[in-house]
């Protein structure tokens, strides 16, 4: 089959940083399913594994954790999905990924696609979905409260794919009041858009922005990147006892001021339940599936907002370049042309 992969890592300014190559059909674990891949997204993940990890001698690495396609095949033991089902998914990180022809992936973290989605829409949903969903309702558990905190969210970067999918659910799902930082006109807008009650500026000062705002202290806040830049002002701005959360990688940070407001620090990665195939692995496909009926029932939309016709390793360098920028609204996606 057709894929694009790596073998060593290099600046995606290399023609020989993302390659198109030939590789066998993938072998189908019980649980999987063989997916004919229609439609991906690139995300940050994969950007950070193409600069960073050495395949094997003479293997390629092949990337891509945000798809969606057609069952051609099912494991000896999987039950959930019959050929011909259209699917979509994020997949499992220690795996081969997307970047290809087919993929295979375990059945338990796939759901069929919203109805009302083309593939690439729905290629654009699941990764963030996963992500957002996971953070709001099991890191953070927005729907306790915090005694005495403005019943609020504050998403900083949230013009990203996993910030404009945080911005939805979270008004669609819960009473709060969602604040998003973004800094330039086109992304405040795309925030309010997608139904955040107030914007504020990232690069300016968020406490100040926040008391103005005059609801209070929020019980809330999810940082989608530059954790350690922002955090002393998190930690000014939130509530006491509130809860943070964060998804990005910072080399270090100290965590000692939390102490005094007993706030607590939540990390997530949504490649965890399949990484480590927890007893609670098939969460991700039940939360897809529920991801396809709100997005089917008009509550939530999909975040795709630039489309490359055709897979191929020239398009995914493209791609790979365009996240690499850093200022990029919603999702890039990759088609079948």
């Amino acid at each position: 089959m057709k894929a694009i992969g790596f073998n060593r890592p290099l600046p995606i300014s290399d023609p020989a940083s993302l390659q198109d190559i030939d590789l066998p059909e993938p072998e189908l674990r019980p649980r999987d399913i063989l997916v004919e891949v229609r439609a991906i997204a690139v995300n940050p993940a994969d950007v950070k594994v193409r600069a960073s990890h050495t395949p094997a001698e003479n293997t390629y690495r092949v990337l891509g954790w945000d798809a969606a396609g057609i069952v051609k095949a099912v494991g000896n033991d999987a039950a959930f999905f019959k050929p011909g089902d259209e699917v979509y998914f994020a997949g499992s990180i220690n795996r081969q990924g997307a970047y290809a022809d087919y993929v295979a992936v375990d059945e338990r973290i796939a759901a069929r696609k919203p109805n009302s989605l083309d593939f690439s829409h729905a290629a654009a949903l699941p990764l963030t979905a996963i992500t957002a969903w996971e953070t709001l309702f099991d890191r953070l558990n927005i729907r306790q409260p915090v005694a005495g905190a403005a019943d609020a969210l504050l998403i900083i970067g949230a013009a990203g794919g996993v910030g404009s999918m945080a911005i939805q659910l979270a008004k669609q799902l819960t009473g709060l009041t969602v604040i998003a930082s973004a800094s330039r006109a086109e992304s405040q807008q795309w925030c309010l858009e997608l139904g955040a009650d107030h914007v504020i500026n990232h690069h300016e000062d968020l406490p100040e922005q926040i008391a103005a705002i005059g609801i209070g202290k929020p019980a809330f806040v999810f940082s989608t990147n530059h954790t350690k830049t922002y955090l002393h002002q998190i930690i000014d701005l939130i509530a006491p006892q509130g809860r943070i959360a964060l998804i990005d990688d910072p080399d270090v940070l100290d965590i000692t001021p939390l102490k005094s407001k007993s706030l607590s620090l939540h990390w997530e990665f949504m490649f965890t339940r399949p990484l480590y195939e927890t007893a609670d692995m098939s969460g991700q496909g039940k939360l897809l599936t529920e991801v396809a009926r709100l997005v089917d029932t008009g509550q939530i939309r999909s975040t795709l907002n630039h489309e490359i016709k055709g897979i191929n390793a020239a398009n995914l360098r493209l791609a790979h370049e365009l996240l690499e920028r850093g200022d990029r609204i919603g999702k890039v996606v990759l088609s079948r042309e």
